[in-house]
């Protein structure tokens, strides 16, 4: 088994400064990863600092969660699951944001779970797996 981290854990884990690789301590068995969207919303958020110190504390942060985690690109599989999951909720009149459906099928194509702190839209996902990583300081 393994674990899609979403922005939203990452994000969580840098505003308590506590250490990347301590997320995966006492699971080295199962593989942690983040879904290439991912890489586009922290890099996002580096752009969007609003001072140098900021901006180069950011980039060393992204930097070295690319260098830590497989990152799973949005390829023909994920876009099936993803295209068949955004008409199954459309339908039902339940809106979730592009990118955390994005970060959900990646997970499903897989078989992974998703970690997040962002329950709401990703409990609206049927099948998919989730979990709240508890953050080690």
């Amino acid at each position: 088994m393994g674990v899609i981290l979403d922005t939203s854990v990452l994000i969580e884990a840098e505003r308590r400064k506590a250490e990347i690789d301590k997320l995966t301590e006492d699971r080295e068995e199962e593989i942690f990863g983040i879904s290439v969207i991912t890489v586009a919303e922290l890099l996002h958020g580096l752009h969007r600092a609003d001072s140098t110190k900021r901006r180069l504390k950011r980039s060393a942060y992204v930097e070295k969660i690319i260098e830590l985690f497989p990152i799973y690109a949005f390829e023909t599989s994920i876009a099936r699951i993803y295209a068949e999951l955004w008409s199954d909720l459309s339908k039902k009149g339940i809106q979730i944001g592009a990118h955390d459906l994005i970060i959900g099928s990646t997970a499903l194509s897989l078989g992974f779970s998703v970690a997040t702190r962002n329950m709401r839209h990703f409990e609206r996902i049927e099948g998919l797996k989730i979990e709240i990583l508890t953050l080690q300081e």
